[in-house]
């Protein structure tokens, strides 16, 4: 333990942002980091307690009220050590996870909570800075070769543990280039992309192939990788977005998320824009914007659109309005339901709850408004409010209602494998194996739409299991 009364004298300090006026005229992160002083500070306020529901917490089940020690302590390069342990690619859940620790900390309970995902980026960070993160090159080749398809984090970690343990390793990424959601779907103010790269750099010197695109099922085919390869490590992620079945859906004004926040992240990488716009080029610049759809994918619209000087942006939800703050006894130490206002949010948008959206307005195909009614939740049972219709102004509706699975043409019908209830790919968290003895697969298209922790997890347990099934015994870490 750090400090035994740290968490007494010291209040919760977190990371502070950028002026909004400013940051929405640049891609750029806009993260103001704390110096070293006040990061030591910030960790010795762990109380490292006797049952730690921070690990519970942490999908990767970061250790981390000792990497808080070491950094109360200074001992960085020891920290990102345990750091690493767990956890892949902490720059990257260290800036767009949720961090579900940070709720089940003890110290929530008071809502004050120790900064743990600050302390993990302040920590992999300086790690990089100091030239302490090198490739890991195995000792001994296998003489086993493993595909894995997808790039997103879940195929990213599946494919360095495997290269590690000493198989060869090819990844397969359908677009053009290597992160997958991360890459295309996160924009750039929430993580630039060199922090993907420089992984990617680290992977290949570890023995990595990356070939991009590289569609399987579509340019490869599938029966291809049985015969090239021992074990096959399906990490596609869900990507068939749910779409809005009401009249007007199908106006040139109505998009999906995807391809809005993909556009511009690839405008920001440099692409041209017909590169960048295979279907047209698409902006909200001086537009009415609507995004439909209250999650992280929606606040993400509301933060390009503010960037690419929309008119106005309108977010639309469907449930009602969580509470600001939620009952500890009821939550603690789970992920609380409860309002949360993003970034996005604090730049500029109005937010509409308990909404639900019934026809888009247009005239000769061109957008121009969508009709709404309010709802209300009774005994869990929607029902529309009578006399409460309105409509709002829209040049551009942005569809960010989530995902419904894994895509099913090319890959997973040329695989065969089974499917579950939901329609994500069949394959438990023992061994990740699908129907076919060959074929593993985790990530979203097996678990779903979820978090970026959530998929390192699974990527470090399926390459678990892919070596034990081809070696017969595993070093590797669960």
């Amino acid at each position: 333990m750090g400090k035994e009364t740290g968490f007494l004298e010291l209040d919760r300090q977190d990371r502070t942002y950028a002026d909004p006026g400013s940051r929405v005229k640049h891609y750029k992160e806009f993260v103001i980091a704390h110096d070293e002083t006040a990061l030591k500070a910030q960790a010795s306020r762990c109380m490292n307690c006797g049952i730690p529901y921070c690990h519970n917490g942490c999908p990767v089940n970061n250790i981390i009220p000792d990497w808080n020690h070491l950094t109360y302590e200074g001992d960085w390069q020891n920290a990102l050590e345990v750091l690493h342990s767990t956890n892949n690619f902490p720059e990257f859940t260290g800036r767009i996870c949720p961090a579900p620790c940070e709720a089940a900390c003890t110290l929530n309970i008071v809502d004050q909570a120790v900064t743990i995902k600050s302390i993990e980026c302040a920590i992999v960070d300086k790690g990089w800075q100091n030239g302490w993160i090198v490739p890991q090159v195995p000792a001994n080749k296998t003489g086993k070769s493993v595909a894995v398809v997808g790039s997103g984090p879940a195929g990213l970690a599946a494919a360095q543990q495997l290269a590690r343990a000493g198989h060869s390793v090819t990844v397969f990424e359908k677009s053009d280039r290597v992160g997958g959601l991360m890459r295309y779907g996160i924009p750039d103010f929430k993580m630039e992309k060199h922090l993907i790269n420089r992984r990617m750099v680290q992977m290949e010197a570890e023995g990595v192939s990356f070939r991009t695109s590289t569609e399987v099922g579509v340019h490869v085919s599938v029966e291809s990788l049985k015969e090239n390869f021992d074990a096959i490590v399906l990490a596609g992620g869900s990507e068939e977005p749910r779409g809005l079945n009401i009249p007007g859906f199908e106006m040139p004004g109505v998009r999906f998320a995807m391809e809005f926040l993909t556009q511009q992240n690839k405008r920001v990488a440099g692409d041209d824009e017909i590169r960048a716009a295979p279907r047209g080029s698409l902006t909200a610049t001086g537009k009415h914007v609507v995004v439909i759809g209250g999650g992280d994918t929606g606040s993400d619209c509301v933060g390009t659109s503010n960037r690419q000087g929309a008119a106005s942006v309108t977010q639309l939800e469907i449930m009602p309005q969580p509470p600001v703050k939620e009952n500890k006894s009821l939550s603690w130490p789970n992920w609380p339901l409860k309002l949360r206002t993003s970034t996005s949010h604090d730049e500029g948008c109005v937010r509409e709850f308990a909404v639900l959206t019934k026809r888009v307005v247009g005239e000769n195909g061109i957008v121009t408004g969508l009709d709404c009614v309010r709802v209300e939740w009774v005994d869990g049972k929607m029902q529309e409010v009578a006399g409460s219709e309105f409509t709002l102004k829209a040049d551009l509706i942005l569809l960010a209602m989530g995902f419904v699975g894994p895509k099913k043409a090319g890959l997973l019908d040329q695989a065969g494998v089974a499917l579950d209830g939901r329609g994500n790919v069949a394959a438990n968290t023992n061994d990740y194996l699908t129907s076919d003895p060959m074929i593993f697969a985790c990530g979203d298209m097996r678990r779903g739409q979820s978090l970026v922790v959530w998929a390192i997890r699974e990527g470090r347990q399926a390459a678990r299991a892919v070596d034990l099934a081809l070696m017969g015994a595993t070093e590797l870490p669960r």
